[in-house]
């Protein structure tokens, strides 16, 4: 058997979006607290800063207690936003089971705009098929809120 026989088949959700609004802006509605949680939920100890661990609370399920564990993993300020995405707990199935991913935020300037891209990588097959379901159409909706939410900022 190789290697790659052993491995989970993982899965990961890409949204891509023009957003009239300039780089900076976009990136200010990415990296504000008070901001993240209009479009997403409120973090606890967020900020744009490689190593800063943070969380979100989010619907208790089963034993998992709700918690998102987050580690902000990558920061290039108005290009790139990339933390880490724990929770779960092993005794779920479906709802809160088990989930350690990876999302990336890129922002190119593009003609009267920003091109946002989001990729939520990791959600491995069978275990996280009900979030990878839950979250696919979620994130279509965060990104579009971000961009509503993007008109309403100033630099």
């Amino acid at each position: 058997m190789t290697d790659t026989a052993l491995k989970p088949r993982t899965q990961d959700i890409e949204v891509d979006a023009f957003l009239p609004h300039a780089p900076a802006i976009v990136w200010k509605t990415l990296t504000t607290s008070e901001l993240i949680g209009r479009w997403l939920m409120v973090p606890t100890g967020f900020e744009p800063v490689k190593g800063k661990h943070f969380t979100f609370q989010t619907t208790p399920g089963g034993a998992w207690d709700g918690v998102i564990h987050l580690q902000v993993l990558d920061v290039v300020p108005h290009e790139r936003l990339v933390y880490s995405w724990k929770g779960g707990h092993d005794a779920n199935e479906g709802y809160g089971s088990p989930l350690d991913t990876v999302v990336t935020w890129t922002l190119t300037p593009a003609t009267g705009g920003t091109r946002l891209r989001l990729v939520h990588a990791g959600f491995i097959a069978p275990r996280n098929d009900v979030a990878f379901q839950k979250m696919s159409g979620g994130w279509q909706h965060v990104v579009q809120n971000v961009g509503k939410l993007s008109g309403e900022v100033s630099e």
